[in-house]
């Protein structure tokens, strides 16, 4: 340095301490120059004030040599002591240099900047807060430092800052949020520390209001609640518990939408992630259902996000139950919040809301029990959060949204099964709720619909299928009165009118739309191509399906349907499946009953349109005679099997329908054995299948039964006598009151099987040795 300049006011002894390499003596010329300055404020002489602080800054603590820089530290900070209660006139001056000194790379002069800065702090107090920034920078920096002792230093005068932040009401909370929000950004551990907690101790001074800016710095605390270090994450969850909990005081004055992309965001992470990643989630699923109960039906238009990141955390095993039960909570709350007015179009809404609403937020019922943005971008033309208007007329439904989300993760192969499952509960609960708008995406919907037939989980099954009935039965989807499908023309069930309620039958029955058929002609062709799915799931699903769309109305569609099928093969295999089903299944204990007398013509119209589809399957045509007590028609059938190929499978199925007449739904058909007069037909059915199996098991079982028929002279007739008392016996009376005309069903037996038969010869080459039979 220069001894030769003029330093003055400073005199050369002073400049001569403040250059040299002993701290001490330095220190006595900051005593030196401490006494000069408080002489300068008795006399109130401002401008040597000014001076003196300019000399030791340029000339000083900015100089190039380290020892200079230190005695322009240790002065300035003697200036401040000095100034007193007076230093908030030259703060800008005093701080500057020293904080430039922060960046210094000799530590110890790092450490006295620090220590300077602390004096010059602890004298100006309150009149420090206009700086607060440039000190914030600083100190951000400093607690970093590598160097232990700057460490140290750096926090004692953090401290004294936010003591000083705390008792005052004067905070600049506006200019100070730009700053944390890029600083909150920081990877290293320490400046991390040094951010939460100085977010810590805004958010507990009464007077500083941060739930205003937190959108701004929300994301950043998710960034810290991932840190590696234990307790710097322990500070950021006490942090955000407190946000939290000031959300629920006073959730009118919360911006919701500007949070709660941030929030889907942080709820979805990778499969691979840490335990830290696992936090995050839990974190930011908890938050989210706080806002889906606080904030009510204002987040429906940003639905999609929220099952964006929601859905795939329900399907987590127990290593994370508390993310699978928040996110369970929130799929639950959301789902609450659709109502039938989201079905009204937005111009029937606007006539119904009144000129004036009060603004506010509406709070949803309590819930009853029920990372990275990259995963986000997959879901593309996702509608997230978005600030919106609290006027309540706005508040709609982003259904196109939810249904974009539902369907892709029910195309996606990787879904978990409660995921598949969640989303076909919502699927079903928007089909009721706002079953207009819903039937807008029906089209694109009932193709994976219909896959999802074939998933591996009877649960996820069941709920495809109340889907389905719900699609099948509503009457916003009668769109089409004709009813016709894929070219058929498909005649409609009596008493199931389109879009009515079933007349003669259970109350309950739900009436049928275009989807209807469509739905029964798909699961068929479903079946036809997936002989698996009909052979482990057929009766399961046609059995579920009897309840949701009522028994009648499926069996009577199917019979249609299979009427016109061209796979002969698959027909007689979907008949017999029917057949089974119809015998055996107690949710078709009502159909049985209804077919057991035919005495109306509503059930005679049912029989003779299973009948005619049944003769695909001899065996069970005969069997859906038993059942109607058309015994006589069903000696006439056995009859005709003389002239049928008879095969392996046939005699099986021969077999199986003698098992089933020992089965408590035949207990009727056994007792009728015991009246051998009025019922001569069924006693010679019943041996004509007795010649027609083998000597089996069967056999020997229906062998046994006849032969417990009593006094077996009772079983002779003669002609004359069967037509005189075909008019006494109760198959002939029901026969009347039914309208059926059994010569006409016996000749289209006739036909269906010589189509077979011919079926069967072209496969096998012997197409010429067909017999010549006339066909209907």
């Amino acid at each position: 340095m220069n001894t030769e300049k003029d330093f003055s006011p400073l005199t050369a002894n002073i400049v001569r301490a403040l250059n040299d390499k002993l701290y001490e003596k330095r220190k006595v010329a900051a005593l030196e120059i401490e006494k000069l300055v408080r002489e300068f404020v008795a006399q109130n002489n401002s401008t040597q004030i000014r001076h003196v602080i300019q000399i030791l800054a340029a000339e000083f603590a900015l100089s190039q040599h380290p020892h200079s820089r230190k005695g322009g530290l240790i002065g300035l900070a003697a200036c401040s002591i000095a100034l007193g209660k007076d230093s908030g006139s030259y703060l800008k001056e005093l701080i500057e240099p020293v904080l430039t000194c922060f960046n210094d790379s000799d530590s110890r002069l790092r450490y006295y900047a620090c220590e300077a800065l602390y004096n010059i702090v602890k004298v100006a107090r309150g009149a420090v807060l206009p700086h607060f920034n440039l000190l914030f920078d600083g100190l951000s920096k400093l607690a970093a430092d590598p160097d232990p002792n700057v460490k140290s230093g750096s926090e004692l005068l953090d401290r004294l800052l936010k003591d000083i932040v705390t008792e005052s009401n004067k905070f600049d909370l506006v200019a100070f949020v730009p700053l944390l929000r890029e600083r909150i950004y920081s990877n290293n551990q320490y400046a991390r520390q040094f951010i939460i907690s100085w977010i810590h101790v805004l958010e507990s001074v009464p007077d500083i209001n941060l739930l205003d800016y937190l959108p701004e710095i929300l994301d950043g605390l998710f960034q810290i609640l991932g840190d590696n270090s234990k307790e710097i994450r322990r500070t950021c969850e006490v942090v955000l518990g407190e946000f939290l909990k000031e959300i629920k005081k006073t959730p009118s004055s919360v911006k919701f939408a500007e949070m709660a992309n941030i929030l889907v965001i942080h709820c979805q992470v990778a499969d691979d992630a840490k335990l830290t990643n696992d936090l995050i989630q839990l974190t930011a699923m908890t938050w989210m259902r706080e806002f889906i109960q606080l904030a009510g039906r204002v987040v429906l238009p940003y639905s999609s996000g929220i099952l964006t990141a929601v859905l795939p955390c329900l399907s987590y095993d127990d290593r994370k139950k508390n993310t699978k039960e928040a996110a369970s909570a929130c799929n639950h709350g959301l789902m609450k919040l659709v109502t039938p007015e989201d079905d009204e179009e937005q111009e029937e809404q606007e006539e119904k809301e009144s000129p004036s609403k009060e603004d506010g937020l509406i709070k949803a019922e309590p819930d009853s029990g029920d990372s990275a943005s990259q995963d986000v971008v997959a879901f593309s033309n996702i509608s997230f959060f978005a600030p919106a208007s609290a006027d309540r007329s706005q508040v709609t439904l982003d259904l196109d949204g939810i249904v974009q989300v539902l369907d892709r993760h029910l195309r996606d192969s990787s879904t978990g099964m409660m995921t598949r499952i969640a989303v076909l509960k919502w699927l079903y609960h928007l089909y009721i709720k706002t079953p207009r708008k819903m039937f807008r995406h029906t089209d694109s919907l009932f193709p994976v619909l219909l896959k999802t037939l074939s998933d591996e989980s009877d649960e996820v099954i069941l709920k495809d299928l109340e889907v389905l009935a719900e699609i099948a039965s509503s009457p916003a989807g009668q769109t089409d009165p004709a009813l016709t499908c894929d070219g058929l023309e498909l005649k409609v069930p009596a008493g199931s009118k389109p879009g009515a309620k079933t007349g003669e039958s259970s109350p309950s029955t739900p009436s049928m739309n275009s989807y209807f058929y469509k739905f029964m002609i798909n699961l068929l062709k479903r079946f036809s191509a997936e002989r698996k799915l009909l052979e482990s799931r057929g009766a399961f699903i046609i059995r579920q399906l009897c309840l949701l769309l009522h028994a009648e109305n499926i069996f009577h569609s199917m019979a249609d349907i299979l009427l016109k099928e061209e796979d002969l093969k698959f027909a007689s295999t979907m008949v017999q499946t029917l057949n089974t089903i119809l015998l055996t299944s107690a949710e078709l204990f009502e159909l049985r009953n209804q077919l057991k007398d035919l005495r109306t013509a509503e059930s005679g119209a049912l029989f003779c349109c299973l009948y005619r589809s049944w003769c695909h399957n001899p065996v069970a045509t005969v069997s859906l005679c038993f059942l109607t007590q058309n015994y006589r028609h069903a000696y006439a059938l056995i009859q005709r099997f003389g002239d049928l190929e008879v095969t392996v499978d046939f005699l099986v199925e021969v077999d199986k329908l003698v098992q089933l007449m020992e089965s408590p739904i035949f207990t009727y058909l056994r007792l009728q054995m015991l009246d051998v007069e009025n019922n001569p037909y069924l006693i010679k059915a019943l041996y004509g299948l007795l010649m027609l199996l083998p000597q089996s098991q069967a056999f020997q079982l229906l062998s046994h039964r006849l032969q417990c028929v009593p006094n077996p002279e009772l079983m002779r007739t003669v002609d004359g006598s069967e037509h005189a008392d075909a008019g006494r016996r109760p198959g002939a009376k029901r026969a009347a009151q039914a309208h059926v005309d059994y010569d006409q069903l016996l000749l289209h037996f006739d036909c269906v099987q010589s189509k077979h038969l011919e079926v069967r010869h072209q496969r096998s080459g012997r197409a010429s040795e067909l017999p010549d039979r006339k066909l209907m």
